[in-house]
C-alpha cells in the first residue's frame, strides 16, 4: 500500500481528518469473551465443484448482461451463491445458486442434464425447482401464467430450493431498489409485467416467504434473516 497522498480527493481527505480527530473520544476495544469469539472454521467448506460450477456458469452466462443494463449477468449468479452461503446453505445450495438460471438463460432442458452429470441429483434438483421456464430459446408460455405456476410451485417445494430462490429474489429486489433510486420508474419497461405486475410479482414473494415461517418452525437462524431482508427490501419497493 502506496503512502502517497491524493490530493485531488480534498473531500476524501477532509473526512479523513474528522474521522481520526475523534479518535480520542472512542472507548477502547473491550477484549472478546469466549462467548464472543467467532468460529474458526467455516460451516461448509467449498470444494472443488465450486470452482467447476464458476466455469459452467461462465460458459452459460458469460456473453450474457442484466436487462435493460450492460452488468454482466454472472454478477447475479455470483450475489445469489453468496447469499445462500451467507444465509447457512450446504455446498449443493450455494452451487446451485451460481448455476440456479442455466437451464431458464442457458439453454433449456438439455442443460439440466449436463448438469445432473456434473454436478450431481441434489444440485440438478435445486436448479430445476427454481427454473419457471425449460425452452430455453424456444416459445414461452404467457409471463402472467408463469408466475402464477411458479408461485404455486414454490408451496410444496424443498428448502433447498427455496433457500435459493429467497437469495435471488432478495437479490433482484436489492438491485430493483437501487436502480428505482438512480433512474426512476421507466425502469420497470425493463419487466414483461412493468410496474404493476412487477411489485405484484415481489410482494406475492415476499408474503409467501413471510409464511413459509409459519409453517417451518425450524428455519435456521439464516434463512429466517434472508426471508426478513427480503420482505424489508420488497416493501421499500412499494413505498
Amino acid at each position: 500500500m502506496s503512502d502517497t497522498l491524493n490530493s485531488s480527493r480534498p473531500a476524501m481527505r477532509q473526512a479523513l481528518e474528522a474521522t481520526l480527530g475523534a479518535w480520542d473520544a472512542v472507548l477502547p476495544a473491550k477484549p472478546k469473551t469466549e462467548a464472543e469469539k467467532l468460529p474458526e472454521s467455516p460451516s461448509v467448506i467449498l470444494g472443488p465443484r465450486f470452482s467447476e460450477a464458476v466455469a459452467f456458469a461462465l460458459a452459460k452466462h458469460g456473453h450474457q448482461t442484466r436487462k435493460g443494463t450492460s452488468v454482466p449477468y454472472f454478477t447475479h449468479l455470483l450475489a445469489v451463491a453468496s447469499l445462500v452461503g451467507e444465509s447457512g446453505g450446504n455446498e449443493d445450495e450455494v452451487v446451485a445458486g451460481l448455476l440456479h438460471d442455466a437451464v431458464e438463460d442457458g439453454g433449456g432442458a438439455p442443460v439440466l442434464g449436463e448438469i445432473r452429470a456434473q454436478f450431481g441429483e441434489a444440485v440438478a434438483d435445486i436448479v430445476n425447482g427454481c427454473t419457471d421456464d425449460d425452452s430455453g430459446s424456444g416459445e414461452k408460455a404467457p409471463w402472467l401464467e408463469r408466475k402464477r405456476a411458479y408461485l404455486d410451485h414454490l408451496t410444496s417445494a424443498s428448502l433447498s430450493v427455496l433457500r435459493v430462490v429467497a437469495a435471488d429474489k432478495l437479490h433482484n429486489a436489492r438491485t430493483l431498489e437501487r436502480d428505482l433510486k438512480d433512474h426512476g420508474v421507466h425502469i420497470f419497461k425493463r419487466f414483461k409485467g412493468d410496474r404493476e405486475g412487477t411489485l405484484w410479482y415481489y410482494r406475492s414473494m415476499a408474503r409467501l416467504f413471510g409464511a413459509l415461517i409459519q409453517d417451518e418452525g425450524g428455519l435456521d437462524v439464516g434463512f429466517r434473516a434472508m426471508i426478513r431482508d427480503l420482505r424489508e427490501t420488497v416493501g421499500r419497493l412499494e413505498g
